[in-house]
Order: C-alpha cells, then structure tokens, then sequence
C-alpha cells in the first residue's frame, strides 16, 4: 500500500489529541531525564517523532544504527533530514571484527538459516551498537507502536528498560498507522521512499520485503519466521521479550 492510500479512521483520540499527548511525553523525557536519546530506524513513525523533537528543540539527541545492511532508500533519508531540519543524526556502526568473523563462519547470508543465526547477526549489527549508542544515558525513545506486531501489543508508553539500566519511552504506542501517515501529510515531514513501494516496516535489506494487501504491517520484517519471533533483540532481554510498566 503506498503511503498515500492511507485514509483517516474514527478511535479513541484525534490526531491533534495525539500529537499533544506525544509532544507532553517528549517534553517530560527531557526535563526529567537527561540526557535523553532517540533510536531511529528512520522510517515513518521514527520521522514524527523526529519531526516533533527537532520542532520543539528538545534536548534529545537523534541516532540510528547503520547495520551496513540497509536499503539506499534508508540510507537517503539522512540526507533528507539534514536538508529538512539542518540537522545530522548521528550513525552507530557495527563492530568490523566481529562482522567479518560471523561472515567467515556462518556466510554473508547465514541469518536466513535458522531463527538464532538471524538473531547473532542482529546482535553484532544492531543491538551491539545500540549499547555504545545508550551508554551514560538515563533514558531512550523509540517509534514502535502496539498496532504494528502481535510482539507489542502490550507496549506501555513508559517502561523499564534492564537490559540496559534505564527508562525507555514509547511516545506512539497510541497511534495507528493512519495516525503516523496523517501526521506526515499534514506537514509536510520527509520520509522513506520505500513506504510508497508497499514496505510499511523496514530494516536491513536481505531481512524486508514489501507485503501484499491484508497482511500485517510487519509482515515483510523476518518472512521466512514465525510472527512471534520477529524482534531483532533490540526491546528484549536475555532473548526474550519482556514488558515492565514504569509509571
């Protein structure tokens, strides 16, 4: 489905109710927990939240993890944001040592083999980095959304973070998909060529595909594996997936 097909639906909040209590949260994760960042995948929901963060000039630092597996689609949105907001997110990268011997193990593609090859190869690319990225931090935001996964529909705006000591936020775990795409149309925000190629969810390249009408939003995510499997083990702890409120 392109990006924009999506058409406003009637729920619990309107989109400026929204916006609101998504602008309070962010506001109150850089007040009261600095310092403060946000990881984005740089795809939709990531690029509200970086319109909302860098609109406000709130003190929350913006990051992504370049896993050297993305799409150059992915990869352009940097620029877009540069030239968009003036400003430069700041890149994660993973260790090149330890790229190179999972490669000369396993093989360029050995995640495709089995649920714990594809979970080591997001380990080195992805959450690895994301401990560098959150060290000597208080807190971290994420895009992710209860609606995108049957892995998030317990997803709690503020939750406890353990696996790396501190408090993480998820601003739009209210929103729909509708929510985000309105909010992007409505003003005017860069995004991810690829979300009008039919992929609403996107990672790595060799790991996301486009889905086809009526399948779940992260259907293209891991579609070799089963639905409850699809975490890179960036939100879980010690392999699994593990939700504390924090009020």
């Amino acid at each position: 489905m392109s990006a924009t097909e999506f058409n406003p639906v009637a729920h619990g909040h309107s989109l400026d109710e929204l916006v609101t209590m998504t602008s309070a949260t962010l506001a109150r994760v850089a007040r009261d927990f600095s310092p403060a960042v946000f990881a984005s995948s740089l795809a939709a929901e990531d690029m509200v939240l970086t319109d909302l963060i860098l609109k406000a000039k709130l003190p929350i630092g913006i990051f992504s993890l370049e896993t050297g597996r993305l799409n150059p689609e992915t990869l352009d949105v940097l620029a877009k944001v540069k030239a968009h907001y003036g400003y430069t997110i700041d890149l994660f990268h993973p260790n090149p040592a330890a790229v190179e011997q999972y490669v000369a193990q396993n093989g360029l593609n050995a995640f495709y083999d089995s649920v714990d090859m594809r979970r080591e190869c997001c380990r080195i690319r992805k959450v690895e980095p994301l401990g560098r990225a959150l060290a000597g931090k208080q807190a971290w935001v994420t895009g992710q959304r209860r609606a995108q996964s049957s892995t998030r529909a317990e997803l709690a705006v503020q939750e406890l973070d353990t696996a790396h000591g501190l408090t993480k936020f998820n601003p739009l775990a209210d929103w729909r998909e509708e929510d985000v795409w309105n909010y992007i149309r409505s003003n005017n925000v860069p995004y991810n060529a690829l979300h009008d190629q039919g992929f609403p969810s996107i990672g790595c390249a060799p790991c996301t595909r486009a889905v086809q009408p009526g399948e779940d939003v992260r259907a293209g995510r891991w579609w070799w594996e089963n639905p409850d499997s699809k975490e890179c083990g960036l939100h879980m702890v010690d392999g699994k997936l593990i939700r504390i409120k924090s009020a």
